[in-house]
């Protein structure tokens, strides 16, 4: 009996009364809307959604773009890990190339979302936009703090999982997330060369680096150089970038220093640069007689990135220049001189192993120099110049590998030839790849290059041999000038 009296609605009943109830609900937003203050809006709202959670087993974290006045770094991360990671459902996407980069990036467009697996658990993001009145905020790709950009919109990340999962996400998830990022931002870089803007204003509010992109071609395979050297130096430098651990374990800054001294010529430009193909670092060229003061030098210092090679070159000259000028307003002490040269060698030494040293992680830093006896010796010692590299003059070894990159060969009848003649005489990889360079045919060119070594050897006997003599009249013209009259010697 009371089986038939139960009755089940019809289709058509559910549909309408569904209908009925949307329909309610929309004419309840509208009027709140419209008539209820904005602040009991969002109150309701938090409401009703704290009375959704209640039912759902889904737990949602919101990752602001800003955090205040500064800007959130797990946003950033965010963005980096998922631009390589576009849904399959997704019709749109925003594709940007920046200014002086040379990689495309494609990332998620506002207002979609994107679902990750993370060790076996799914996860849900989505970037939510919302517009604002333009207004100036902080520059974050700039490290001038006064830099900033016109801003229009406020973007978060809504990262959305099954809140069993709660601890595995804030544990695990987000830290992989966050190196992940890193992984990606290294293999999207594109190397930068920075060098000073003549119209910086330090401490001020302009970037006093510019940049441009690092196109050298130089890399460890193509240095003519020696191999054991070569060897050397890049397990030197695979080993300090590992080992950010054990340099925080034994109380000593994340960096290395690196001295190449030789004559012109013998490559040391091209080794920076193979050291930063090979290490993805960009490259910052210091000129020391550009700077003022030991206090712009370190300002200078600690705004240059992580993950860099800070290059002085001829370090010789910089602080032998440095002195000459410091001495010459010391015995003038009223004349005017110009004043901004002052920094000092205890002033850069503090930056290498002072206190200062310990702004910034795993950077190198480079000083060239064609002299190494003329530096001072507290330059030399460890914790500030850790290897020393000698830049020396073209070894068979390094010909071998000019002839590979010219010429394109490894062997020839008159490699023999060429050989002797670089073992006997003083002539660098410069000269070596210049002649190669005039032609392009290998039996030539290297017929081209022995002329060359042999003129230039005969050039070098002919000097050696008129020194002695130029010596001995130099010599003779000063024993001369001893006997002669004070007067006249004078007058001269």
């Amino acid at each position: 009996m009371f089986l038939n009296t139960l009755q089940v609605p019809s289709t058509k009943t559910v549909i309408s009364t569904a209908a009925s109830v949307a329909a309610t609900a929309m004419v309840i937003r509208s009027v709140a809307r419209d008539y209820l203050p904005h602040e009991l809006q969002q109150y309701v709202y938090l409401k009703l959604g704290s009375l959704w959670s209640l039912f759902s087993n889904q737990l949602t974290l919101i990752i602001d773009e800003f955090e205040g006045l500064n800007h959130n770094h797990l946003f950033k991360a965010a963005q980096i890990y998922l631009r390589p990671t576009i849904s399959p459902d997704s019709k749109t996407f925003r594709v940007t190339m920046p200014s002086k980069e040379n990689k495309i990036t494609v990332s998620m467009e506002r207002n979609q979302e994107i679902t990750d697996s993370f060790n076996g658990i799914l996860l849900k993001w989505k970037l939510v936009s919302i517009e604002i009145p333009s207004k100036y905020i902080s520059n974050p790709d700039s490290s001038d703090p006064y830099s900033s950009v016109p801003k229009s919109e406020l973007c978060y990340y809504e990262l959305s999982f099954n809140k069993k999962h709660k601890d595995m996400v804030f544990n695990s998830y987000l830290p992989y997330v966050v190196e992940k990022s890193k992984e990606v931002k290294e293999e999207m870089k594109t190397l930068k060369l920075y060098t000073l803007k003549l119209d910086r204003m330090i401490g001020g509010r302009r970037e006093p680096w510019q940049s441009v992109n690092l196109d050298h071609p130089a890399t460890f395979d193509t240095l003519a150089m020696d191999s054991e050297v070569k060897t050397t130096v890049m397990e030197d430098l695979q080993r300090f970038v590992s080992r950010k651990e054990y340099y925080r374990k034994v109380g000593k800054a994340w960096k290395r220093g690196y001295l190449l001294f030789g004559p012109p010529g013998t490559g040391k430009s091209s080794l920076i640069a193979a050291m930063a193909n090979y290490l993805n670092f960009d490259i910052y060229d210091l000129e020391l007689t550009d700077i003022r003061s030991n206090s712009q030098l370190r300002k200078l210092l600690i705004s240059t990135a992580n993950r860099s090679i800070l290059v002085v070159e001829d370090i010789d000259c910089s602080i032998e220049l440095q002195n000459r000028l410091a001495e010459a307003r010391a015995k003038s002490p009223h004349r005017r001189h110009r004043p901004w040269t002052e920094v000092t060698l205890s002033g850069l030494l503090n930056f290498i192993d002072g206190l200062w040293s310990s702004c910034g992680d795993e950077k190198i830093i480079v000083f060239t120099t064609n002299h190494k006896d003329r530096l001072d010796p507290a330059l030399l010692r460890p914790g500030r110049m850790d290897v020393h590299v000698h830049m020396s003059y073209c070894t068979p070894c390094g010909f071998r590998m000019l002839a590979s990159n010219y010429l394109g060969i490894t062997e020839h009848s008159l490699f023999g030839s060429i050989e002797q003649l670089v073992e006997t005489m003083k002539v660098t990889p410069a000269e070596i790849g210049e002649q190669m360079l005039k032609i392009e045919e290998p039996e030539t060119s290297l017929r081209g290059l022995i002329e060359f070594l042999e003129r230039k050897k005969e050039e070098s006997e002919e000097t050696k041999a008129t020194k002695p003599q130029e010596a001995r009249q130099e010599m003779e013209g000063k024993e001369s000038g001893m006997r002669k009259p004070m007067a006249e010697i004078n007058t001269v």
